[in-house]
């Protein structure tokens, strides 16, 4: 997923009411979206390099968009808008290859009353509901953690994906690691405990996992490879 123009490139001052971000641009301070309302643990250091997109629609209150978090050596995608734009776009280019038998994509499709699955993919043979989840946090070297914040819109979509398994349908959830530097992923229970439990639970009931982490730079972010996830 490339972006519309190559990102600018500031410092962190501050993160505040969860959706904006104060950057030091050119000795100026300027005010950011910020598209993500987990709680970034690990990534809002003063001074870490924030790479940001600038919109050229003048009817938008904030003109910048926070999109990169330059962590130690690392960088971040934060922009969860973003998320299922890498997939879908990885998708129909075969990227994934446990889902590259499947040629017809549906975004944003309903299940249930309340809930709506990122993706339907299917061929001729059998129908799978893909759901996807956004990950940047990492507190051990080298070990992507999810989530970073109880998420209890989390826990309902697992159990939802439970019963599309019940129901007859293939399901899987894709942890998308918007960083490159972590070989392994896992739940962080002691953050919520109740997702971990509900994890497991799918996994007992033939949800399948699958983590893939990216590739990033100041031009475009994109899926990159496999990562094995520790039950």
């Amino acid at each position: 997923m490339k972006f519309k123009k190559t990102l600018l490139q500031g410092t962190l001052i501050k993160r505040y009411k969860r959706f904006f971000i104060d950057i030091n641009y050119k000795n100026k301070s300027i005010t950011a979206h910020c598209p993500n309302s987990g709680s970034m643990m690990g990534m809002l250091k003063k001074g870490n390099k924030v790479y940001f997109s600038k919109s050229d629609n003048p009817k938008r209150k904030l003109r910048y968009t926070a999109e990169i978090i330059k962590v130690k050596k690392n960088l971040v995608g934060i922009n969860t808008h973003f998320t299922n734009k890498i997939v879908k776009e990885a998708l129909e280019l075969k990227k994934i290859k446990e889902l590259a038998e499947f040629n017809n994509i549906k975004p944003e499709v309903k299940f249930s009353e309340n809930t709506r699955f990122d993706f339907l993919i299917s061929n001729n043979k059998k129908k799978c509901f893909l759901e996807v989840k956004n990950v940047t946090l990492s507190r051990e070297i080298k070990v992507a953690e999810f989530p970073d914040s109880i998420t209890a819109r989390g826990t309902k979509h697992l159990k939802q994906l439970i019963a599309a398994t019940k129901k007859g349908f293939v399901s899987y959830i894709l942890y998308l690691i918007q960083r490159e530097d972590c070989g392994s992923f896992k739940i962080a229970k002691d953050i919520d405990a109740e997702y971990k439990i509900t994890f497991n639970e799918a996994l007992k009931n033939k949800v399948k996992v699958l983590c893939y982490d990216c590739k990033l730079s100041n031009k475009e972010i994109k899926i990159n490879k496999e990562v094995k996830y520790e039950i």
